[in-house]
């Protein structure tokens, strides 16, 4: 069940957010100013360390970056960027000495590379076209009509996002990971309503849901007399999808022998239905979900390696609520309107030691699970704002410990030191090693966490 309006970082064309990063202010202002009148929503930074804080803080449509930066130099940004953000566009602004390096950039990955001094109206080009081929779109869907049932304010899902917006485009395979109650199913029909094929039907199925012999009817169809029960012929779901999207949710559910079966479909763009002779053409884009770990299924044995293939060309990874805890109350109140509604209420809000108590709750249902506990507080609420004590009661569940700054850190200090010692067994001298410090000040570290070399020594005293 998922998700935000509004959030995830890009917009459109025009509008769409941008970041660019210069140390020389004068440009910086003078490509804030122009990119401004261009109808860009515009952050300027002047290193690539302030670059990196902000892509934390909110993620952009795209990366425009001088490659002579203080301290950290535009190269070494654009690889963190297409580490943490590989469908974030970059474009690189170089000197004439660094023309060599951009160029060996656009190898990598950098979208391209503008030599200074440059024309403005080259710059708009670029940037405009860049948005095009990438996650942003410039035919007026500014409000992310795409995916309006997926509501976050997250980094992490601005990434899927866009990732999802960008493969929408294709024809590719998706395997969609994630929990359960991650909202699998949203991010495959915002796929679906992203890409050339949005007018034509979207078909979810589960596989884990469905007995074989009925699953192999289901999917394939049937005709009248090939087994008990089949009264008429029956067009199955791949031919119901025609021309559209087929969603095979739960897909490492599926039995080994129709995994066969959909394998042949998947090579041949043909279904037989049950009990039939020929073959019937399908033209369907296969989008497939799991919560299950199908690298594991398939050292099992319990999932075909040439299916996995044909599945995965493209994997996109839903993130669990826990790792998106600025979207609960964002959720929590869209789903407060709609029940609001659905039960006749007036639901303003959550009181703040409500809504801090579902922010700070565990998750292990994921949105779905918060979305029950918002509909139990809603059946239940006698005011127009929820109290702390509904929420309590229909979370039975304990609350996530979040540590002061402090302890925080001391804690992660011990737990660094103790995997340090297990690892070399007690030697301080490689310790200290692995740690970049000199022995004495990782003596100072032990003495502060209560550790002794020699709890670790599996094998008595250890040279030092």
């Amino acid at each position: 069940m998922s998700a935000a309006k509004g959030a995830s970082g890009s917009t459109g064309a025009k509008g769409a957010r941008l970041l660019i990063v210069d140390d020389d202010a004068d440009l910086l202002k003078l490509l804030s100013m122009r990119l401004d009148a261009a109808g860009y929503e515009v952050t300027a930074v002047g290193s690539a360390e302030a670059a990196l804080a902000q892509l934390e803080v909110q993620r952009p449509a795209l990366v425009l970056s001088d490659v002579q930066l203080p301290g950290m130099d535009g190269l070494a940004l654009f690889n963190l960027i297409r580490e943490r953000h590989p469908a974030l566009p970059v474009i690189l602004l170089t000197a004439h000495g660094t023309i060599p390096d951009a160029v060996a950039a656009t190898a990598q990955g950098v979208y391209t590379y503008l030599t200074k001094p440059f024309d403005g109206r080259a710059l708009l080009d670029t940037i405009a076209q860049a948005l095009t081929l990438t996650a942003v779109r410039q035919d007026g869907d500014s409000d992310g009509t795409w995916r309006e049932s997926i509501v976050s304010r997250s980094n992490v899902m601005a990434e899927v996002l866009a990732e999802a917006r960008l493969v929408a485009a294709s024809q590719a395979p998706v395997l969609i990971r994630g929990e359960s109650g991650t909202g699998k199913e949203l991010l495959a029909r915002a796929i679906h309503a992203a890409s050339p094929r949005a007018g034509r039907p979207f078909i979810a199925v589960n596989c884990g849901a469905i007995p074989e012999p009925l699953l192999e009817s289901e999917l394939f169809g049937h005709v009248k007399g090939a087994f008990t029960g089949a009264l008429a012929n029956h067009r199955g779901l791949f031919q119901a999808a025609d021309g559209g999207t087929l969603l095979l949710d739960e897909i490492g559910d599926m039995p080994l022998p129709l995994q066969v079966k959909l394998l042949r479909v998947l090579q041949e763009h043909q279904v037989r239905p049950v009990g039939a002779s020929d073959s019937v053409p399908v033209d369907v884009r296969i989008l497939s979900a799991t919560h299950r770990d199908l690298e594991a299924a398939l050292a099992e044995g319990q999932f075909r390696e040439d299916l996995y293939y044909r599945l995965n060309v493209v994997s996109l990874t839903l993130p669990g609520l826990n790792q998106r805890r600025e979207d609960i109350p964002l959720l929590a109140q869209h789903f407060l309107q709609r029940l609001a509604l659905k039960y006749d209420k007036r639901l303003n809000g959550f009181a703040p030691d409500a809504l801090k108590a579902l922010t700070m709750a565990a998750w292990p249902g994921n949105v779905r699970q918060l979305h029950n506990v918002v509909e139990q507080v809603s059946a239940l609420a006698t005011s127009p704002l929820i109290p702390l004590a509904l929420v309590q009661r229909a979370l039975r569940s304990p609350s996530v410990e979040v540590l002061p700054y402090a302890e925080a850190r001391q804690r992660f200090e011990r737990e660094y030191l103790v995997g340090l010692l297990k690892l070399t067994d007690g030697n301080v001298a490689d310790a200290a090693r692995l740690a970049d410090r000199n022995r004495t000040e990782f003596y100072r570290l032990l003495q502060r966490n209560g550790l002794e070399p020699s709890m670790f020594r599996a094998d008595g005293p250890v040279a030092e």
